[in-house]
């Protein structure tokens, strides 16, 4: 059983992640749609601290997942 008091290891690796360069959840916020539409654009499109952020912030994270869906859904044929 699990102490409800005892971090998980996702909580744990995301306290301990390397944060470099620091991107705030504002700063990510306002950033987010450009970054979600190149990275559909170039697979290999690449911003750092875009990628760290979103790596250590759930929030951001789901925010960027939930666009990145809306655009693949709009992309698709007969949208």
């Amino acid at each position: 059983m699990t102490d409800p008091h005892t971090p998980g290891a996702d909580i744990l690796a995301g306290l301990l992640a390397d944060t470099s360069p620091y991107l705030s959840c504002d700063e990510c916020f306002d950033r987010i749609d450009e970054y979600v539409e190149r990275c559909l654009a170039d697979p290999h499109y690449d911003d750092l601290a875009m990628r760290v952020h979103l790596a250590g912030c759930g929030a951001c994270a789901e925010e960027a997942a939930t666009l990145r869906e809306l655009l693949d859904a709009s992309h698709e044929p007969g949208q």
